[in-house]
């Protein structure tokens, strides 16, 4: 399936392999700039290619080049423009266009990642669960102009993700260039891609009764956690049902109206903590319309609970990949970032399925690091496509998807799983009380070692 010349990076990093061949097949430069030119309304390509500001930002967003700079010059050669070029094609990206690429990326991973057997066993069957929340970008630099006599940070934009726990994939995503901008006011773009047999699940800045009623009007399930400025009546007294892993559970049915004044009949959820949450919380109230037959109200509150799943995707994408790149001051250059970030996390949603289907979904989800997977991307990638020329890797752009599922499948079984293994750490000890008082501001380590030995040997 793939020439000699792969044969040392097959054995020694199979997942790089994976990561580049992956990316060549859906993202490669001939796909990219004829997927941009059906796609962007208002920006076009004039010096710089689409595809090589996607190639010079994704080596930042991979960690692979430390700044958009270091990146240019790798290429410099290839660009055939300045760097002020490609950063004036970076500051025009249009937020549509970001968007519709991280939609892309998934329209076209999800089949290989169907093919290859590799999604996870649905949440809740007869429903496609998608998680919604939001993301605020980290203060820029104060590299414009404009902010450098600006106190308060500088926020380049926000934005609505939705992802998939089943694939893995993060399926669209909703961008506000106003940094400041309230998450709600992107709900009706989110409403205007439900549908029926969805099942949302977000937490309660999301709880309004037009987003609420809007999904029941299509079809489709959520839960949330109830705001407490939703307007609601109550129609059955609390039935309790039972306790689960963190508390007691009880339910009733509620109405609430639309702006037609239409009535809608809802499930409310009390779980009474045993321990109160990080907000000082003990008592939780959730909202859904999943009938009862099909989702107990422990099973409904037990799905809440696993919505901290797109949460953890976020904490990945600030930790393995540079998914804030606060030298991008301009918001569309930033968002741009964000999304490439995302699409780079839907690469690694195939290159897991791939290891799940040859390993299984238990062992690759509980026992996975995917620091050390991105940590070797990182650093096998760059000396990769010094010994594999760009033109080896079109191959798999030529493969029929059978072939590809196989080469995927070929090259998860050469992985060694042993050298990507967590390495789960302890319980974590109560944080020492320091005296705050000292007249010294700094204290030798080294001083304070030997102080410890030399008491430990008068012992």
């Amino acid at each position: 399936m793939l020439g000699k010349i792969f044969d040392r990076f097959v054995e020694k990093s199979p997942i790089s392999v994976m990561v580049r061949g992956t990316l060549e097949r859906v993202l490669g430069a001939d796909q990219l700039d004829a997927w941009f030119a059906r796609t962007a309304q208002k920006q076009y390509t004039r010096t710089v290619l689409f595809s090589t500001v996607y190639t010079i930002l994704s080596h930042v967003v991979f960690r692979i080049k430390p700044s958009v700079r270091a990146a240019y010059r790798d290429h410099e050669e290839t660009v055939g423009a300045s760097l002020i070029s490609v950063y004036n094609k970076l500051n025009g990206v249009e937020t549509h266009t970001s968007a519709a690429l991280v939609r892309y990326s998934a329209a076209e991973f999800m089949p290989l990642i169907t093919q290859l057997d590799g999604a996870r066993a649905p949440w809740l069957p007869g429903y496609r669960v998608k998680i919604l929340d939001g993301n605020c970008l980290e203060a820029s630099e104060r590299r414009l102009e404009v902010l450098r006599e600006v106190q308060a940070g500088a926020l380049p934009g926000k934005s609505l993700v939705v992802y998939e726990p089943t694939s893995g994939l993060v399926s669209d995503v909703f961008l506000c260039e106003d940094g400041h901008a309230q998450e709600r006011s992107l709900l009706g773009q989110v409403l205007a891609t439900v549908h029926a047999g969805d099942l949302w699940i977000q937490d309660r800045n999301f709880c309004t009764c037009a987003f609420l009623c809007g999904i029941d009007s299509r079809g489709a399930g959520f839960i949330t956690r109830q705001h407490e400025g939703l307007p609601f009546e109550v129609v059955t007294s609390w039935r309790a049902v039972g306790r689960i892993e963190t508390g007691r559970v009880a339910e009733q049915r509620v109405q609430v109206w639309d702006a037609q004044g239409r009535a809608h009949l809802f499930r409310r959820i009390q779980v009474k903590l045993d321990q109160a949450t990080r907000d000082g919380d003990r008592v939780l109230y959730l909202l859904t319309n999943v009938p009862l037959y099909k989702a107990s109200a422990k099973r409904v509150a037990r799905l809440y609970r696993k919505r901290w799943t797109l949460e953890t995707a976020f904490q990945h994408l600030e930790a393995y990949f540079h998914s804030e790149i606060n030298t991008l001051g301009y918001p569309k250059a930033a968002l741009f970032g964000f999304c490439l970030a995302l699409v780079a996390y839907n690469m690694l949603a195939v290159v897991l399925a791939a290891l799940r289907s040859e390993h299984g979904e238990d062992t690759i989800d509980h026992n996975l690091s995917l620091y050390y997977v991105a940590n070797e991307v990182a650093q096998t990638y760059q000396g990769m496509m010094i010994a594999i020329p760009e033109d080896e890797w079109r191959v798999f752009s030529r493969m029929g998807p059978a072939e590809m599922v196989a080469t995927l499948k070929m090259l998860a079984q050469k992985v060694h799983l042993a050298a990507y293994r967590k390495s789960p750490r302890g319980p974590k000890k109560p944080r020492p009380k320091r005296d705050g008082t000292t007249k010294t501001p700094h204290v030798s380590t080294a001083k304070l070692l030997r102080e410890q030995q030399a008491r430990a040997m008068a012992l």
